[in-house]
């Protein structure tokens, strides 16, 4: 089963959650913050995708986090601030049958869930 990680209230997740829908995917959705997330996701998504395509530097989150939040040294810390603040994960995260993926594009999306069948 694909699940699509994200807050309901970003633009990018709705378009994917669409976007799914049209294709007759199968999936699930959790939100980040009214489902919360465990350390086994971030560790999970650190070593599938890596740190740098997992935080998303460019938003309001990480603008307005102190300094030193933003220059966490350590795997521990980071993993830790994604906990804290689960909105600096990239969005949308797809992940299943072996893929894990963050943002969205109909064009990349047609590529990931290329013989993805109905379940």
């Amino acid at each position: 089963m694909l699940t699509l990680y994200g807050i309901s209230n970003c633009d990018t997740v709705r378009k994917a959650r669409k976007w799914l829908d049209a294709q007759n995917i199968v999936y699930q959705f959790h939100d980040f913050r009214k489902d919360g997330l465990s350390g086994e996701h971030i560790k999970r998504w650190i070593e599938q995708i890596g740190v740098e395509a997992l935080v998303n530097k460019r938003g309001t989150t990480w603008r307005q986090l102190p300094s030193d939040k933003r220059e966490a040294a350590s795997l521990q810390d980071i993993e830790t601030l994604l906990l804290e603040c689960p909105t600096l994960i990239k969005r949308p995260l797809l992940e299943g049958h072996g893929l894990c993926h963050v943002g969205f594009s109909e064009t990349t999306y047609t590529e990931l869930t290329n013989g993805v069948c109905d379940e």
